[in-house]
């Protein structure tokens, strides 16, 4: 535990905190009653074919007269964009024009794959706020070729691209104009119908102008997607009350695989997901023998670093309301992290409880339950979490957590393995009315069943971001018998403090150039008798252009006290010592460039020093080509060379990636991916058909191929067959 002084200094780090949260309910909410759009209920059958002939469009409520975000946000949009919208019993309604009024020229697009990557594609955006609590909300998008985009909106500003939802779509394009037509079924979102206003707001990117605009303005710092930023969406007549919701998604599967080239195995797999709304907002999710052999892969990584590193989940089942769960604390201070689940055995079922009980609390229950595995006397586990959030003030909320992972079934050789952890925990979320302020205060407690895993965390930062400024302070302590099995801790026995700051000049002259500025930032480590482990210095000037390109010059300094035996390298070779001291300067360049030519890149050089005297040169750079909308190829070109002394001597890893996107129409798409990665000796192909027959329907067709050759040489193989269908009942 900490000292007393210690325990004096962790109070004065939360007081910063404490004063800033109750300053910060003084704020003002935004101002958007300017931006008002009434929406009709339509009797007439609108066909999905971007057309847009349909008597129901010349008679709603027009959006137009767009507000320009970047390059500049004090202006009118140059090119002039038209939004309209409607709705009957089953379907919400949306039709875009957007006109090419001071600049034409070829649509910029990646490809036809699904949610696209924003900045790369002419894009329209949807931002939809049901509760119009400022903070959870959905998202749709398309490309000018017309794929989609979709995602679920938290902490009013980030989107989780991992959740899909069933809802349709046509683009309609010339050199003049290009038009969307938009169904989103009831169905497919969480609202109260109850509510009579919903946030609001529709974004264009047109990459040809290096124009972003939307119809309610946004400050440039922002997404324009940012829910504190939206117009009012006003219902006359309400949505429709939902009846029974009731949706079954069975699957078949085959999966044939090898390892280290042995006789294959046939696994043949019937399961399903079975979705029940409870109510508009609130959905029952059940899974029964779950696969998710159609998940990406994880991109490959040299890994210099001494902890564990954080990888995304990717599996539908945990993604929806996935902030509920995942997002509680940091994203090195996660009490749940859903990849914990399955990772020793396969899940047998699992059930979720989510989404909003009204407009101020929403709820999470998750339960899954995984198989025992004798052959790797690996004991049945279950996962257990649940989650409640309150809305405080305009767009602030308080959050609980309880998170159990229990084993079952453990025998005489498991008995020093814990049989319980659990964790609860509190935080406040502050977000000021307009954004620009926003901090955090968290509070965790882990119990187990051992007593050396019964510790606590304390964290908090505050934040504030304008046009010009940006900055942020945040401390954390976690003490070092605290454990979070089913979390993402990477590091526990410390104290961190860490300050950043940054800020950008504008050019008001007709020049390439649209801001430069400073960056800094610096970050200690130490422990809980608050002795210095780590401390980084970082400086960065940025160049943003307007264009989209971005020039970066840094400067970092390095102090590491290594708390054990660290391999510098990660390949076997020999450890450095517990508690010797390192020191080291590096210099980096990086160049983004601007995203409009078919042929995009970004390039980083790092030089500078490493571990016990050692020399480190860098290079870090992806490439890509489309031949829109068809095909995007891509690289990831890695090189680390690191000079040390004996015996590791002079090493170099190459990280390489070559990724190829076939997107024949909207539904059919086709992925290649090979990596090669030196440090581990792997090598990894992953070959991925899917075909959309229908709405949230798919058929794949996965191969994966890998070997590994650190710390020992394996091989491995499978092909996998899935084909799922959505049923509404």
């Amino acid at each position: 535990m900490l000292k007393s002084n210690d325990q004096i200094m962790k109070r004065v780090l939360f007081l910063p905190s404490l004063l800033f949260f109750f300053f910060g309910i003084l704020y003002g909410q935004v101002n958007t009653n300017n931006y008002r759009l009434p929406i009709q209920k339509t009797n007439e059958k609108i066909k999905i074919d971007g057309i847009l002939d349909e008597i129901t469009w010349k008679n709603t409520a027009l959006a137009d007269d767009f507000f320009m975000i970047t390059p500049i946000d004090t202006g009118k949009a140059t090119q002039f964009s038209e939004a309209r919208m409607s709705f009957d019993e089953e379907n919400l309604y949306i039709s875009i024009i957007f006109f090419n009024t001071s600049t034409q020229g070829e649509y910029v697009v990646e490809s036809l794959k699904r949610d696209f990557s924003f900045g790369k594609n002419d894009n329209f955006l949807v931002a939809i706020d049901p509760f119009n609590n400022q903070n959870t909300g959905f998202v749709f998008g398309l490309n000018s070729y017309g794929a989609q985009w979709d995602g679920t909106i938290f902490n009013g500003r980030n989107v989780d691209l991992n959740w899909d939802t069933k809802w349709y779509s046509a683009v309609q394009l010339d050199e003049e104009k290009w038009r969307c037509e938009i169904a989103i079924p009831f169905k497919s979102i969480r609202y109260n119908e109850d509510i009579s206003e919903w946030g609001i707001n529709f974004s264009r990117l047109d990459l040809k102008a290096s124009e972003k605009s939307s119809w309610a303005p946004v400050p440039r710092q922002f997404p324009s997607i940012t829910l504190a930023y939206t117009g009012s969406l006003v219902w006359k007549t309400p949505p429709p009350k939902q009846s029974r919701n009731i949706s079954l998604i069975p699957y078949l599967s085959n999966n044939l695989s090898s390892k280290n080239k042995a006789t294959p195995n046939n696994d043949f797999k019937v399961g399903g997901d079975l979705k029940y709304s409870l109510t508009s907002a609130l959905n029952l999710d059940v899974t029964i023998n779950p696969d998710f052999s159609q998940s990406e892969v994880d991109q490959q990584v040299t890994n210099l670093d001494r902890f564990e590193l954080f990888f995304p989940e990717k599996r539908q089942f945990f993604l929806e309301n996935a902030d509920l769960f995942s997002n509680f604390g940091y994203r090195s201070i996660r009490p749940f992290f859903s990849r914990r689940i399955g990772l020793n055995s396969p899940i047998q079922a699992g059930v979720r409880l989510s989404g909003n009980l009204d407009e101020n609390w929403r709820i999470g229950l998750m339960d899954i339950q995984t198989r025992q595995d004798e052959e790797l006397n690996v004991a049945a586990e279950n996962f257990g979490v649940v989650t409640l959030q309150r809305k405080v003030f305009d767009r602030s909320d308080i959050s609980a957590i309880f998170v159990n992972k229990q084993a079952i079934g453990l025998n005489e050789n498991q008995n020093n393995a814990s049989k319980y952890n659990r964790n609860i925990g509190l935080e406040y979320n502050y977000f000021s009315a307009d954004n620009f302020w926003n901090g955090k205060l968290l509070f965790l407690k882990s119990l187990s069943s051992l007593a050396s895993e019964q510790g606590e965390v304390f964290a908090s930062h505050i934040g504030y971001q304008s046009t010009r400024w940006n900055w942020r302070i945040q401390q954390e302590y976690i003490s070092g018998d605290y454990s979070a099995e089913v979390g993402f801790i990477p590091r526990n026995n410390y104290i961190k403090l860490q300050a950043t700051g940054g800020y950008l000049y504008y050019t008001k002259k007709d020049i390439p150039l649209l801001s430069h500025g400073p960056r800094a930032g610096r970050t200690y480590y130490f422990d809980t008798d608050f002795d210095k482990k780590d401390e980084t210095q970082q400086f960065d000037y940025l160049f943003n252009f307007k264009d989209r390109s971005r020039f970066t010059l840094g400067i970092r300094r390095q102090h590491i006290e290594l708390l054990y035996d660290f391999d510098p390298l990660q390949t076997l070779i020999s450890k450095l010592a517990s508690g010797t001291k390192h020191q080291w300067n590096s210099f980096t360049i990086s160049y983004d460039a601007k995203p409009q030519k078919r042929f995009t890149y970004s390039a980083e050089v790092i030089t500078g020093g490493y571990y016990d005297n050692g020399k480190r040169n860098a290079f870090l750079g992806e490439f890509g080509y489309r031949f829109q909308p068809y095909l995007e190829l891509s690289s990831l070109v890695n090189y680390n060379q690191i000079d040390l002394p004996a015996p590791w001597n002079t090493n170099s890893f190459w990280l390489l990636g070559l990724k190829s996107n076939l997107t024949l129409t909207n539904n059919i798409f086709f992925s290649n991916l090979f990596q090669y990665n030196e440090q581990l000796g792997l090598w990894n192909f992953n070959s991925r058909f899917q075909w959309r027959y229908k709405p949230a329907s798919d058929i794949f067709l996965v191969f994966n191929s890998n070997e590994i050759s650190v710390p020992k040489v394996e091989t491995g193989w499978n092909l996998t067959l899935k084909v799922n269908y959505w049923i509404n009942l």
